[in-house]
């Protein structure tokens, strides 16, 4: 298994077992390298993580630093028994409970990696909002490993 797939792998396996009560919605975090869903899929809420780079620098003679990044997509169609708003509103407010419950905290499936850095870009994607009502929003997280 590469580096990327296990840190992704890992980063799936710290959101899916945690307390049952950490995020304010419920859901089953996957790996995936081909995130794409129907609209039908994205009646329930998808969160998909996705390796995206990794970048790797000299550190001394024998050890390099490795800062594995993987994206966290957080998807969901609206319903229309509620405003876009309070739908937006609520999804955002996950996408924050993800960013804080990974921010520095070691992965239990991969301790060697350490937490960098955490975006989410964008926020939500205006455009499938507009097109399809669906909620779709990245965090993108970098964990650094030394080897």
């Amino acid at each position: 298994m590469s580096l990327i797939t296990e840190i992704a792998d890992a980063v799936a396996h710290e959101l899916n077992t945690a307390n049952a009560s950490t995020f304010s919605q419920s859901f089953t975090a996957q790996r995936s390298v081909l995130p794409l869903f129907d609209l039908e899929d994205l009646k329930e809420l998808k969160v998909t993580v996705v390796p995206k780079s990794v970048e790797i620098n000299g550190s001394t003679r024998s050890v390099s630093q490795y800062d594995i990044t993987v994206d966290i997509g957080i998807q969901r169609k609206l319903s229309n028994s509620s405003t876009v708003d309070a739908q937006v509103e609520s999804l955002g407010m996950l996408v924050d409970e993800i960013a804080e419950y990974l921010r520095q905290r070691k992965l239990t499936s991969a301790a060697f990696a350490a937490w960098v850095s955490s975006t989410n870009d964008p926020v939500y994607a205006v455009e499938h909002l507009a097109e399809k009502r669906v909620f779709t929003s990245v965090l993108t997280v970098t964990y650094r490993a030394m080897k």
